[in-house]
């Protein structure tokens, strides 16, 4: 919807910016060290110059800075810059060389099975000769290096078993309804809540490729301990973004260290081949991390058969990815026929019933309700008309989870 589009837009640009390239969370830290190569050579900074866009190739291991590299389980480094992929090229034969470090996903690397892997492209360092550049990965003794395998990344645990949250903007009486409802946590598709605070826990949003910058993502780190990850990037007038702006972003949300929810599509998340399922499989090419499914679900059927078609699409979603599930966005909406809302009755049914389901559901870690305020064009579906005055679907939604 793009009046959220705007909400985050507003509430990421109240992040100072200038705060600098966000600093890599270590997965491990490496003592400084060769990496040996096929041939017994080392990889090698080409003449042990540090400038930008400096050949890395093999040469004879010499025991130099130019050979000493620290890997981390995100970046491999050296004289201070970060082994990269030129012009952030996907493509076999692409240049590596050292650059700046900038967490793109052209400096992200794992490594796996002695090879090192750009999580960017999910291609491999290879060596042509003495020539290192990327390729499709093959498995052949070319692509074979002295390196330890990346362990999986340490992120924090899963929240504990308290479910019931909201979405929300900002509204008057926002922060006493978080509390009269009931809310365990809530989030505003942004990445604070430095002007919307509530006595419940906060979980920050990066909303699209526009909000992927250090700012904020140094602010998001500051705030909790789980991120969201880009609303409805299948939708147009929502983040709208293709698949691989996704992938190729996403190393830079996976270095905050915090917990990962996937991008939130607006329907078919159990589609296969569709905009989740194509991002899923690349994510596990690329060796990417993704923690949990965030879900939307909108119903046009008012009847007393929604819940069920509700909770069968959350459990077909689970079943085809088998992580947990947040629903971050639900209701019941005819955004093209009439009646658009249900009556009283049907919307305090459908929350009744499908509150319980999510609360029994041992797959669905958390679910948030669209949305808190009933206010303006919200007040058909909207919870609370202040901090202390629920709609009738307030009063149900409040009688959840306890």
């Amino acid at each position: 919807m793009s009046a959220r589009k705007r909400l985050a837009v507003v509430v990421s640009s109240v992040v100072v910016a200038g705060l600098g390239v966000l600093g890599i969370s270590n997965a491990f830290a490496a003592t400084a060290g060769p990496i040996n190569g096929p041939g017994g050579r080392c990889v090698d900074v080409a003449g042990a110059n540090s400038a930008n866009g400096t050949a890395v190739q093999l040469y004879a291991c010499n025991g130099t800075g130019a050979q000493s590299w620290t890997i981390d389980g995100a970046s491999v480094k050296a004289l201070g810059k970060c082994l990269d992929v030129a012009a952030a090229s996907r493509a076999d034969g692409a240049r590596v060389q050292i650059y700046d470090c900038n967490g793109t996903g052209a400096q992200q690397w794992t490594s796996s099975g002695g090879r090192l892997v750009n999580t960017g492209s999910g291609k491999c360092l290879d060596a042509d000769g003495t020539r290192l550049q990327l390729w499709t990965c093959t498995g052949h003794a070319n692509q074979t290096f002295g390196v330890t395998d990346t362990p999986p990344a340490t992120v924090p645990p899963a929240p504990a078993a308290a479910k019931k949250g909201v979405s929300t903007w900002q509204f008057p009486g926002l922060t006493g309804a978080v509390k009269d409802v009931g809310a365990n946590w809530y989030y505003n598709w942004g990445t604070n809540n430095d002007s919307m605070p509530a006595d419940a826990e906060f979980v920050p949003m990066i909303w699209d490729e526009n909000v992927v910058t250090a700012a904020n993502l140094a602010k998001v780190k500051a705030e909790g301990s789980t991120l969201l990850g880009f609303n409805e990037p299948d939708l147009a007038g929502q983040a709208e973004m293709t698949v691989e702006q996704a992938l190729d972003l996403w190393p830079q949300l996976q270095a905050t260290g915090m917990r990962l929810g996937s991008p939130a599509v607006a329907f078919g998340g159990n589609t296969p081949g569709g905009w989740l399922d194509r991002f899923m499989t690349g994510a596990r090419q690329r060796g990417l991390r993704v923690d949990f499914i965030t879900l939307h679900w909108y119903g046009s059927d008012f009847s007393s058969a929604a819940a069920g078609q509700f909770m069968g699409y959350v459990k077909a979603v689970h079943d085809r990815y088998g992580l947990p599930i947040w629903v971050t966005e639900y209701g019941l909406m005819n955004f093209t026929g009439t009646p658009k809302f249900p009556n009283t009755a049907q919307i305090t049914a459908f929350i009744t019933e499908s509150t319980r389901q999510l609360q029994a559901a041992p797959y669905v870690e958390r679910y948030a309700w669209f949305s808190l305020p009933a206010v303006g064009d919200s007040v058909d579906y909207g919870l609370y008309r202040d901090a202390t005055t629920p709609t009738a679907a307030g009063q149900a939604y409040r009688a959840a989870g306890r």
